[in-house]
């Protein structure tokens, strides 16, 4: 009998892979495009502008977990701006925004700071000019900013969201062996054969024998204690990641995290230096009933923690892609809230 064609992944499904695009440069140009096209006029001949982006400092990513698109940012964004006055003065000035970052784009948990300077000698005309700037660009920028967010996912966003056609583009599997989770229907016809006749319980995916370590890190401007609280505490959990979060930290209770996208259990904890947990990725290319074991550890210096995460049993071909998730959901969710990190 011939096979049929398996049906597509479901949306809810397909994209549970766990990943993220880093799109810095491209906000650099975002922002350079975008922020000199403001201009502010004033009631007379008065005029004010966005003349250059002088620089972007930070990171800007992309993520996905669970079927959610999500933008991590955290930028400083330095700018150089411009005006005639009443009387035909040119006037420059200097204008450095010091976090431009979801928090306050979209969450509104911390303001907008701005730090001004005039390079033109001053005099009443060129004064009522700078008013004018401190009065008017902020609200300008702060709409362009807040339509940042959107223009990340529709620019980048189909690079991240699995193809819910057969095409099965974004879980790559050699074309003679069946996708982890994803067998063949033929495949499915045998093993359900098997099962029939008595011959026992047949896996449908092999657990991955060949794997290897990786690791990331950063450092901190918080105490051990409450880090380690941080990435423990189910009530606390959801204020880095921004998603749902189950967590009892005792050994032997399970925990899930980025919505479900991260399962396990916790093995050992010695507050506030470490604890270790198995570890497992809610994504067809993850080997169904395969476990790695993540030890986050917690060295507190002087003046920052450094906070390590190391993750046993990766399998081998999927290196790149958790080193980079652990960096970008661990280290930069931690540095979204505002923790100062050094990376």
């Amino acid at each position: 009998m011939a096979s049929t064609i398996p049906p597509p992944m479901a949306t809810s499904t397909a994209n549970w892979h766990w990943k993220n695009k880093t799109v810095t440069q491209w906000a650099k140009q975002w922002f350079d495009r975008e922020l000199t096209a403001i201009r502010i006029s004033g009631e007379g001949s008065e005029e004010v502008a966005i003349e250059r982006v002088v620089e972007v400092d930070g990171d800007v990513e992309l993520g996905q977990r669970k079927s959610k698109l999500i933008t991590i940012y955290d930028c400083k964004v330095v700018l150089n701006w411009t005006g005639t006055t009443s009387d035909g003065t040119a006037v420059e000035g200097k204008l450095t925004i010091p976090e431009v970052s979801h928090e306050n784009t979209l969450d509104g948990t911390s303001d907008y700071v701005y730090e001004w300077s005039l390079s033109t000698e001053r005099s009443p005309a060129v004064d009522a000019l700078f008013q004018l700037a401190k009065g008017r660009l902020p609200a300008a920028l702060e709409a362009k900013f807040a339509t940042f967010p959107a223009a990340i996912v529709d620019t980048h966003g189909k690079d991240l969201t699995v193809s819910t056609q057969s095409s099965r583009q974004g879980t790559p599997a050699p074309t003679s062996v069946p996708a982890a989770g994803a067998p063949s229907s033929s495949g499915d016809a045998v093993l359900k054969k098997k099962a029939d006749a008595g011959s026992g319980a047949v896996k449908k995916v092999q657990k991955a024998n060949n794997t290897t370590t990786v690791s990331a890190d950063g450092h901190f401007m918080a105490a051990a204690d409450d880090l380690f609280g941080l990435l423990t505490d189910e009530k606390r959990i959801p204020a880095w990641t921004r998603a749902p979060a189950q967590s009892t930290p005792q050994p032997g209770a399970e925990y899930s995290m980025f919505g479900g996208g991260v399962k396990g259990k916790f093995v050992s904890l010695s507050p506030p230096k470490e604890f270790v947990q198995t570890w497992a990725l809610s994504s067809p290319t993850w080997p169904t009933d395969h476990t790695a074991t993540l030890t986050t550890t917690l060295d507190q210096g002087s003046d920052s923690t450094k906070v390590t995460w190391t993750l046993e049993g990766v399998p081998l071909g999927m290196e790149e892609e958790i080193t980079r998730n652990l960096q970008g959901y661990y280290v930069h969710g931690l540095k979204s809230i505002g923790l100062g990190t050094m990376l």
